[in-house]
């Protein structure tokens, strides 16, 4: 199957304008069985209440079946089980799609299908979502422009609930620019399409492609190659005397330009170029901002305090000195982010603070490295050091509540830690690395 996806990419990166119409016949009895395998087992089910064990006990027979379906066309999706989960701090909720399980595998294939085109034709500033490609990889990209180029002027925005509002013929005629296989195509609008089951009650999905779906992301970044990045490298830089650079993580992007009137200028066309796609800006979180080398400079000269700072990929990017004294961009967490996992940390030690402690414990060390395994970036140690300081804190707390008496006294609770040491913040990430 590898052998077979390989060659699909030689054949779309050596020939840019080639359309596949023949890659239904890839999703068969091997490529299924192998996605199988390669989804987690502690995935939610869907609608069908179908967990991958279950599936896996008449594994041979189900995916024989499954193949039949898929040749004879009458295989169609089941509805996505649509769930929520809080989003930034928790006061809004963010809805989340969860496929039937034999949906999933499919999707994977699909997606193993596209991918294999579609890699060669993404662009490099493109990073959502992407073999071999990370937000710290962003980050560091993002940086190298800012740091190493002309850039004066950042452009922020944010596309509002981007997820649920693609619009489904666009996606169609996107992909058809590549795919002219019509069972492809029959079978991804056949998962836009299949519906959404929230409290039993089944709704039409009209637009939109639901977070959560295998395929998603791919989809997401295929909307976004053809709405906004090809646009942007054979449109607007071309039209602009000075630097203009982006950096697009999923539907999270960042435009930096060298000239104000150019930033405008994009920002402007930009809300007209994504109208036209289905698309709007949040205007209340998106932003044109100085920002660079001489931004500091500027706003001394105009009274301001300090340049203005943008969020990105969970970072907050300011305007900074090295020890050399020359101009660096520096980040740390977002203030967002911040509270939000806080927020989740006591929602969970609430809750789980009755199990024994040595699960707890190990819970929590899983969970402060993998949050110094993202924010774990250069210069942001202080931020780590303040979350471990918080984590620290509720830990105290919610440990003294285990029952009537107090569990723990602070000479207690710090003999206790001094004997069961949490993580240490380390800086993982070196942005020029």
């Amino acid at each position: 199957m590898e052998t077979k996806l390989a060659r699909i990419a030689e054949i779309a990166k050596t020939k840019p304008e080639e359309k596949f119409t023949a890659l239904y016949h890839h999703i068969n009895l091997e490529m299924l069985e192998e996605c199988h395998y390669e989804i987690a087992r502690n995935k939610a089910p869907g609608v069908d209440k179908v967990t991958k064990e279950e599936y896996e006990a008449n594994l041979t027979e189900n995916l024989h079946k499954l193949v039949e379906r898929l040749k004879q066309k009458s295989y169609r999706p089941q509805a996505v089980k649509r769930t929520y989960i809080p989003k930034g701090e928790g006061k809004a909720m963010r809805p989340l799609g969860i496929p039937a399980y034999e949906d999933k595998v499919v999707q994977l294939a699909l997606t193993k299908i596209l991918q294999a085109v579609y890699e060669q034709d993404f662009l490099d500033f493109s990073y959502g979502f992407r073999p071999n490609k990370s937000c710290h990889d962003a980050l560091k990209k993002l940086n190298c422009n800012i740091e190493k180029g002309k850039i004066s002027y950042v452009v922020d925005v944010d596309i509002r609930g981007f997820f649920n509002h693609v619009n489904h013929k666009w996606v169609v005629k996107f992909i058809e620019h590549r795919i002219g296989d019509p069972n492809i195509i029959r079978l991804i609008v056949r998962f836009l399409k299949a519906g959404i089951m929230e409290n039993g009650e089944w709704e039409p999905s009209l637009k939109g492609t639901p977070q959560g779906g295998v395929i998603s992301p791919l989809l997401a970044n295929i909307y976004l190659h053809y709405a906004l990045d090809l646009w942007f490298e054979k449109v607007v830089k071309k039209h602009c005397r000075g630097e203009a650079q982006i950096i697009r993580y999923a539907d999270d992007f960042v435009c930096c330009f060298q000239y104000k009137d150019e930033a405008d200028k994009f920002y402007r066309a930009l809300q007209q170029r994504l109208a036209k796609f289905g698309l709007e800006i949040a205007e209340e979180k998106s932003k044109v901002i100085e920002f660079g080398r001489f931004a500091e400079d500027n706003c001394k000269k105009k009274g301001k305090k300090k340049p203005d700072t943008f969020d990105f990929l969970g970072f907050t990017h300011y305007c900074s000195k090295g020890r050399n004294g020359k101009f660096r961009v520096k980040r740390k967490t977002s203030r967002k982010k911040f509270r939000a996992k806080v927020k989740a940390f006591k929602a969970w030690i609430k809750s789980a603070r009755h199990f024994d402690i040595d699960y707890i414990w190990d819970k929590v060390r899983l969970k402060l490295m993998g949050h110094y395994r993202y924010y774990g970036i250069t210069d942001n140690s202080g931020m780590l050091y303040n979350f471990k300081f918080e984590i620290t804190k509720l830990l105290y707390k919610w440990l003294n509540r285990r029952s009537q008496r107090r569990s723990f006294n602070y000479e207690e609770f710090n003999k206790f830690l001094k004997y069961n040491p949490l993580p240490q913040p380390k800086i993982y990430v070196n942005i020029y690395g």
